[in-house]
This record gives C-alpha cells, structure tokens and sequence, in this order.
C-alpha cells in the first residue's frame, strides 16, 4: 500500500502551531480538562480514581454506553471506538474494500475518504457539490455513477469544508437507493450537532439504514480533539465485525 502525502495535514504540520491567527480550522473551540470536569459534579474525583491499564479491544462498556445514547437505535455492542477518525475510516476501507472495486465519494472531500481506497486498489468516482448549486448534491449525478462493483458510497453532511446540509428527503431518498442496490453507505457524521436549528438535523445514517455505517468524534462538534476518541456505530454486523 502506498499513499500519497496528506495534504491538508502536512500544510497543519506547518502552520497550525506557528501561526498567531488560524483562520483555516474546522473545530470548535477546545477546552481545558478543568473547565470539561466542572460539568459534572464529582468528576474531578472520579477521574483520579480511574483505572489507566488496557480496556476491552471495541472500547471501555461504560464509553461505548454514553456514545450509543446520540443514536435512537443503536445498542453498544454495535459501537466500536477508534483511535479518531483515520483509524475509523482505514479500518472500515479495508473490512469492506478489495482492489478493483468502485466507491463513489462527496467531493470537495477530505482527503482520507478517498485516498485510502485508492491505495487498495480501488476507482473512486467524485460525487461534485457544485458552487452554482449552493453546494447541493444531486441525486440524478449519483445514479448515473453507480457500477455494477460499486462497493460504498461515501457521503459528509453537515459537509467539510462548505456546511452544506442535506435536506431531509433526499437524505432518505439517498439511503433507500442503496439499501435497494446492496451498498454500504458510510456517513461522515463529525459535523453533527454542529447545525444552525436543531431542527434541520438529519437522523443518523445507522439509524434508518440496517447496512449503514456512521462516523463520530469528539473533535468537532464536542470541542474535545485531544481525547483522540473517534467511532463507527452500525447495524451492519458483517463490517463490524471485520472491521474489529
């Protein structure tokens, strides 16, 4: 497997720790350990009680509980805890990808969506949000590309980098052609909760999809990247399975 130098990552590798103002992130404003315990009543104390030694290989019972609660239908033995997101989607592109198979990607994209896949082996066709379009994704574009090897459609809504949010029926309309065609929609979900009204938010892609796979972190709408704590949640127990 070779793959290609990230960019996004080597330009923060950079910039990001030199720069006096950034103005090209994606998260939310971090906190201190401190200002995240004084949520909690007692949990300054809990915490210097916890057990640093390894913990179950899908995650800790207790962590995969309280993740399982942003889903309506997900239990917590269908939550798998990734070091972030990179190891989440390596992990899933190499349970269910195998050289010569085709995915279709939303694209502007990060790059790790797509470039993972390549390195498989794979031909990644982009699914374009366009300027002219408010960023929009148009569903005609995507059927036209659907191969008879078409493998999983990668999809990120509240989208990185224009925020553009998927309406509720063509977000549905979405995930009944692929259940209907056998293809694994995976969702980048890191965005969610991020949304102007509460209202507008799209249920999850696990949720309303038995072969769906969604894509958490508590980097972005939690503030919280340094815990490097990402995960998949999914119905799928074949993926998840291969993918523990």
């Amino acid at each position: 497997m070779q793959l290609p130098s990230f960019k996004l990552e080597r330009y923060f590798a950079e910039y990001e720790f030199k720069a006096k103002y950034l103005l090209c992130s994606s998260d939310c404003e971090s906190i201190s350990a401190g200002e995240l315990l004084a949520y909690e009543p007692e949990a300054e104390e809990d915490l210097k009680r916890l057990w640093l030694g390894y913990t179950e290989s899908p995650g800790s019972p207790s962590l995969r509980q309280e993740i399982s609660q942003i889903y309506s239908t997900i239990l917590p033995e269908q939550v798998l805890v990734q070091n972030g997101v990179e190891e989440a989607i390596f992990l899933f592109m190499h349970a269910l990808l195998k050289p010569g198979d085709h995915i279709i990607v939303h694209w502007p994209s990060y790059e790790s969506l797509f470039e993972i896949a390549r390195s498989i082996g794979c031909k990644v066709t982009f699914w374009e949000a366009r300027l002219q379009n408010k960023w929009s994704l148009d569903l005609g574009d995507l059927k036209k590309n659907l191969r008879s090897n078409t493998r999983a459609v990668i999809v990120n809504t509240p989208h990185n980098p224009t925020g553009f949010l998927m309406q509720q029926s063509d977000f549905r309309e979405l995930n009944a052609v692929m259940q209907e065609r056998g293809i694994v929609l995976f969702s980048d979900e890191v965005y969610r909760e991020l949304e102007y009204e509460p209202t507008d938010r799209l249920p999850t892609v696990c949720d309303i999809n038995q072969s769906g796979v969604s894509l958490g972190v508590m980097s972005k709408a939690y503030g919280l990247a340094g815990l490097r704590i990402g995960w998949i949640a999914t119905h799928n127990a074949p993926v998840f399975k291969r993918i523990a």
